[in-house]
């Protein structure tokens, strides 16, 4: 009989990998790897520094890649999006209450990775080519092409764990491309829903 491992020590990982309920990262990790998920760019427009000040530099375009959005409510319509604790977006959406979301089709793989990257280039360059308009009520980049857009104001936040849960009532909400499916995550890569 070839060795095959027991299904005990097949599951079983060292000690200081794990939390105190059992479940290391790596394990949690890969668990939530196997759901797939949308992907959307979340922007928001950060306030000037000097709002009084006419010759102070205006605000700047802020955007971020999420897999982490849901619908919450119909009545009234509320979206959630999850943002790491701490992370820029975090502590825009805690002093500025609008905030917008593109819901990125199959085609847009290279706008979620721009938003992505890690010790990427300023915010203003990565919107310097991005076809996009200005939401009516958040200010905040819509990206052309999308599948559908939402512009919200901040509702509740929620700390959980390492992340900050931001409920967002839905200002307005609008489908201007029909055309192709949606971006999805799966497994640690963008992939294309079929």
């Amino acid at each position: 009989m070839p060795d095959t491992p027991s299904p005990q020590s097949a599951i079983t990982a060292p000690p200081a990998a794990r939390h105190a309920e059992g479940v290391s990262n790596d394990e949690f990790r890969a668990a939530m790897s196997r759901l797939a998920s949308g992907v959307v760019l979340v922007t928001a427009v950060e306030p000037p520094l000097d709002p009084d000040d006419p010759r102070a530099p205006a605000g700047e375009d802020v955007g971020m890649t999420a897999t982490a959005f849901m619908s919450v409510s119909l009545d009234p319509p509320l979206v959630l999006v999850s943002l790491r604790e701490g992370s820029r977006m975090d502590e825009l959406l805690e002093e500025q209450p609008l905030w917008a979301v593109s819901v990125l089709s199959e085609n847009q793989r290279h706008i979620a990775g721009r938003f992505a990257m890690k010790g990427r280039v300023s915010d203003r360059l990565l919107f310097a080519d991005l076809d996009h308009v200005r939401g009516r009520y958040s200010g905040a980049p819509l990206v052309g092409g999308a599948l559908a857009t939402l512009e919200c104001r901040t509702e509740q936040r929620v700390t959980a764990g390492d992340h900050t849960l931001v409920i967002g009532r839905v200002l307005a909400a609008e489908v201007p491309s029909a055309e192709g499916g949606p971006l999805t995550y799966f497994r640690g890569r963008y992939r294309k829903l079929g």
